[in-house]
């Protein structure tokens, strides 16, 4: 039998790629921010850090399965470090708001980072840095934890936002954060 999980590792290794879990909200808003960036190979939103085996949308929202919507962003270290898309990651969304982002409410829209091992010191100086810059007024309150599985979600929640740009919610909540974003972070974005 051959064992493709360690294939996979020895294959992401040689490419210099790295895969981190990230919720801020919406996976929807995740998702299209680190779409921009230079360096990510690739972009898969779900679900992860709950309990029930075969979590679906409708069952995450109700807020039942303790699931928080994730994005699972594989990038390449040559181009792009974990310290650089965390820093991204904390400024793109309020890490202080337990179980909330703006109008989302629930802890499906928690805060959360879900890493390997290799990871787990990285995230905790990168949350060290901002807090001594006084990023934001209140704690960090982002969840951390290894990620034990990670389910991906329906193919209609992939890359949402670049499929539907005039949905209401992409134009009111998604499409000012991108903006804002561009303007703070031009120098990491892919190149049209």
């Amino acid at each position: 039998m051959i064992n493709t999980k360690n294939e996979n590792k020895k294959e992401k290794s040689e490419l210099n790629l790295e895969t981190i879990t990230l919720g801020g909200g919406c996976f929807w808003c995740t998702e299209a921010i680190f779409e921009e960036i230079n360096g990510v190979k690739k972009i898969e939103v779900g679900y992860a850090g709950g309990q029930t085996p075969e979590p679906n949308y409708e069952e995450v929202c109700k807020g039942n399965t303790g699931h928080a919507e994730v994005t699972q962003i594989t990038f390449n270290t040559k181009i792009i470090s974990l310290k650089e898309i965390l820093r991204i990651f904390f400024l793109t969304h309020d890490p202080t708001t337990l179980n909330q982002q703006g109008y989302d409410i629930g802890t499906h829209y928690r805060s959360i980072i879900l890493h390997d091992n290799n990871q787990k010191g990285i995230i905790e100086n990168v949350i060290k840095e901002i807090e001594l810059e006084k990023m934001w007024d209140n704690k960090i309150v982002t969840e951390i934890i290894p990620l034990k599985i990670f389910h991906k979600a329906e193919e209609q929640h992939q890359r949402f936002y670049s499929k539907n740009p005039n949905y209401g919610y992409c134009q009111i909540i998604i499409t000012p954060k991108i903006t804002e974003f561009r303007k703070k972070y031009l120098s990491k974005l892919k190149k049209n």
